[in-house]
């Protein structure tokens, strides 16, 4: 995968990255990732889901019944962790580039802290 993940793809992934989590919790986890900037909802999470299962990046990790509900775990493959640690490294390297620049015009964040 050689372009730059969309935001709500690269939280699953991020997500995902410390445990496998069931849709729900997902859904919970990204929100708490995004400061609550990015609510996913199911038929946007099982979208993306799908997919990256298709990529190879995730995968089915088991399943349990809960209060006679079907809950399916998901869980970051190898590849999907190469991706999501090369995505990181990308994003760092534009940080850095970026925060140079800025620190070179004379910008500096509100309250002082760099």
């Amino acid at each position: 995968m050689t372009t730059p993940l969309r935001e709500p793809t690269f939280l699953i992934l991020t997500a995902l990255a410390r445990e496998p989590l069931h849709g729900y919790g997902l859904i919970t986890e990204v929100s708490d990732l995004s400061d609550g900037r990015i609510t996913l909802r199911p038929g946007t999470l099982y979208g993306a889901l799908d997919r990256l299962s298709d990529d190879g990046l995730v995968a089915p990790d088991r399943e349990e019944v809960v209060d006679g509900r079907l809950r399916r775990y998901y869980r970051l493959t190898d590849e999907g962790l190469n991706v999501l640690g090369a995505e990181t490294e990308r994003m760092r390297r534009n940080l850095a580039a970026a925060t140079a620049r800025l620190k070179a015009s004379g910008w500096a964040p509100a309250g002082g802290v760099a």
